[in-house]
């Protein structure tokens, strides 16, 4: 079975000044988990290892350099999948994790699948998952941030994203009717949640998600990253998909879910990632991105926002990274 892995490092966006940052970022994690991949490692070792690299860069919003909520505070989310058996592990709204996808792995070795907050951190505890002081997850960058946002006159009427929201009329039913506006956050706004899938030699597929959220987002807010279906799938029988983007519309439309069907329909992998981006965009006005794999190592990946940082290889091409 050939070797396969896709990255992301978030859809928004991304300001020129970045670019570069994001670029190295997604390629220092795709080498990471490639090389598990040619040890004969596993799918679920090789996305571990890649998002943790994601995680430990400052320029993702993910562990260390997330977006801080409205009291100040990092709050983290992550999931990890597998393709073969189904089983999952998701950790929603942590504050002393600094590698909240290694805490979300051994939730998946456990008998729950989600754990959050103060009992997440307690399960980290006794999973031999190492606490961090909340304040080492901080970057000067992100304080600035939510400085600025505190700042703005509409910052009382912003909603959990942040973003100023104006009332708007239901759209007529109909094959006419027009797509719904996007009406999530200001795209200049941090969305660097990052995402790993990856095909191992044996043919299993793993997938996983890990981010800080939106920024000035509600304390407690939990988007769709950690939700099974929405931020992630992995299935050997369709695909492995994680997304990135505003949660509130992916959560309602299951986009990796949705990706991963499509192959199943007979997409192929870049039609189904523009498929379902699609349905994002129409169904509910939603901004976002996502990355996929199906069983034979085919990549795809699209987006509805400026700029998506990606990169990927499959087993006899070249390394791609992109932007």
């Amino acid at each position: 079975m050939p070797l396969a892995l896709i990255v992301h490092g978030g859809a928004w966006d991304i300001p020129d000044d970045e670019v570069a940052e994001h670029q190295q970022g997604c390629r220092a994690a795709l080498r990471a988990g490639w090389a598990v991949l040619e040890r004969g490692g596993s799918a679920l070792d090789a996305v571990e290892v890649a998002v943790r690299a994601l995680e430990d860069a400052p320029i993702f919003d993910a562990g260390v350099g997330s977006v801080l909520n409205r009291d100040g505070d990092v709050e983290l989310d992550a999931a990890v999948m597998q393709g073969d058996t189904l089983r999952s592990g998701a950790v929603a709204a942590v504050r002393r994790v600094r590698n909240p996808i290694t805490l979300a792995r051994r939730v998946l070795e456990s008998q729950v699948i989600l754990l959050v907050a103060q009992g997440a951190e307690r399960f980290a505890e006794s999973a031999g998952v190492p606490l961090c002081d909340p304040a080492e997850l901080i970057v000067e960058r992100e304080r600035r941030r939510w400085e600025d946002l505190r700042t703005q006159a509409d910052f009382r009427t912003q909603d959990a994203f942040g973003a100023a929201r104006e009332a708007k009329q239901p759209a007529k039913q109909g094959d006419d009717a027009p797509a719904p506006r996007p009406s999530g956050p200001p795209l200049e706004h941090p969305g660097d949640t990052v995402g790993c899938v990856a095909l191992d030699s044996a043919g299993r597929l793993a997938a996983g998600t890990s981010t800080g959220g939106t920024a000035n987002k509600l304390p407690g807010r939990v988007g769709d990253s950690p939700l099974i279906g929405a931020g992630l799938y992995a299935d050997n029988a369709t695909g492995g998909c994680s997304t990135t983007g505003w949660g509130e519309s992916i959560m309602k439309v299951l986009l990796a879910k949705t990706a991963t069907d499509l192959i199943g329909a007979g997409y192929d992998p870049m039609a189904a990632a523009r498929a379902a981006i699609d349905v994002l965009g129409r169904r509910v006005g939603g901004l976002g991105g996502c990355i996929l794999l199906d069983p034979r190592g085919r990549v795809g990946f699209a987006f509805n926002t400026p700029r998506m940082a990606y990169a990927y290889r499959a087993e006899g091409a070249d390394e791609v990274v992109g932007i």
